[in-house]
């Protein structure tokens, strides 16, 4: 089993560098690039499946264990459901002293107190809810730490600056000394690499891989996720936060809209207006900046 998802992770990467080669060696459009391959792939998924359009996974395997069966002891997710509240506090209180440092201005300490009580409450109240049932599955823990390791990554690493500097202006940070075609491809691999990592925990949680893997509207609500959580589309701006934002947001509205026994019609028509609304905002947005010389 884990030789079987070192092979997935490996060829996610292998994926990854070829749309990035494409991109950055040949001047094929990256939309069009990732678009051939995923039509590709996907039939090459069909071909592999075979007639029967499916392989089960052993419900005794560890790997369909873990996306299943395991939760966090209680006691474990109510000490990380307080964690990213402190963490907030310090950090706050760490810049605060910085600034104050160098005599500059900084916003009021009761600002950060409530933010990060909100958090924490917030965090708290849900762990207790799940609590109640089968408690936190192991699986959202890791694609928290995900989401906080790619955070850390882009907002605090001299990569994260380099990714976002590329993303906004190419040329300008090519002269700014910044390895362009290396962070390209960086980013490439990157994203087919955790779309490896997606695949295999979808795998786990269904103990099965069938021919709707990665069909359907997966594609669009993923982009949309982005969109919605405050990602530019123009570039350079976003961060990790903002795509689980988004997440939330979509899967909000399409288990809303289920509970209340609405159409899927609805659900889409309400999932792209909303996903519409974010891009003028972040159109209108940019505008201002530009307008007012902070582009």
């Amino acid at each position: 089993m884990a030789g079987a998802i070192a092979a997935s992770l490996a060829v996610g990467a292998a994926v990854g560098l070829v749309y990035a080669l494409l991109f950055t060696r040949l001047g094929m459009p990256s939309f069009v690039a990732t678009l051939a391959g995923l039509l590709a792939l996907l039939g090459l998924q069909l071909y592999i499946l075979g007639p029967s359009g499916s392989i089960n996974l052993p419900y005794a395997s560890p790997l369909v264990r873990f996306g299943q069966v395991m939760v966090m002891p209680d006691g474990l997710a109510q000490a990380l459901a307080l964690l990213p509240g402190a963490v907030m506090v310090l950090q706050g209180l760490r810049t605060r002293a910085r600034r104050a440092a160098v005599n500059l201005s900084s916003g009021p300490v009761s600002a950060l107190w409530l933010r990060a009580g909100i958090l924490t409450a917030v965090l708290a109240c849900a762990v207790f809810y799940l609590n109640l049932g089968r408690g936190v599955p192991w699986i959202f823990g890791v694609f928290v730490l995900l989401v906080v390791t790619l955070n850390y990554a882009l907002k605090r690493t001299q990569w994260g600056r380099s990714m976002f500097a590329v993303g906004g202006n190419r040329e300008a940070a090519r002269r700014a000394g910044i390895n362009v075609r290396a962070i390209t491809v960086s980013a490439f691999v990157l994203c087919s690499t955790l779309a490896a990592v997606g695949g295999i925990l979808a795998a786990s949680r269904l103990a099965s891989a069938s021919q709707q893997a990665g069909t359907g509207d997966v594609n669009l609500n993923a982009i949309a996720a982005a969109v919605i959580g405050g990602t530019s589309l123009f570039g350079g701006r976003g961060s990790a936060w903002s795509a689980l934002l988004g997440i939330i947001v979509i899967q909000a509205i399409s288990n809303g809209l289920t509970l209340l026994n609405l159409p899927s019609s609805l659900r889409y028509m309400i999932t792209g207006a909303v996903l519409a609304i974010a891009v003028i905002v972040d159109s209108l947005a940019r505008r201002s900046r530009a307008t007012h010389g902070r582009a």
